[in-house]
């Protein structure tokens, strides 16, 4: 392990290297719902030119956006616990994940974009039916249902 590694063990390290970026449990569960609802989308994609980011999930022709937050890596509400070891480190991570999101939402709004966010501990089914009526809305249809 490096001399300057940001993990308090060889083991802890290990473990942080293995979290996905994309393809997630819950990522991949909300995309299965929001496929079955009839919804087509594209995955890890950049929805603005010049903002630098990836959207997990997004409805080009729609303008919807959706992003599936982790509870430790988003700083959930209800569900996050700050780390003990390396406390500073994770401290001030989480702090730029935190900014990263505002800012992303912002550029994306000041866009005319809508972002949804599904957090890993909400019922995908539900948040897939938001999803799928947004997504309907915004591009003048109205669903079967009503």
């Amino acid at each position: 392990m490096p001399d300057q590694s940001w993990a308090s063990s060889p083991a802890t390290r290990r473990a942080m290297q293995g979290n996905r970026s994309r393809d997630t449990t819950p990522e991949l569960a909300l995309r299965r719902a929001l496929h079955a609802k009839g919804l087509r989308y594209r995955v890890c994609a950049q929805p603005l030119p010049d903002l630098r980011r990836k959207i997990d999930i997004i409805f080009r022709p729609a303008r919807v956006a959706v992003e599936v937050y982790g509870c430790f890596w988003h700083g959930c509400p209800q569900h996050h616990r700050q780390p003990t070891a390396n406390n500073k480190y994770w401290r001030e991570k989480l702090a730029r994940n935190m900014d990263r999101d505002r800012r992303t939402h912002q550029a994306l709004e000041d866009a005319g974009w809508l972002l949804i966010v599904v957090w890993e501990h909400d019922d995908l089914g539900a948040a897939a039916g938001r999803i799928a009526e947004s997504v309907r809305d915004r591009r003048g249809f109205t669903t079967p249902e009503g």
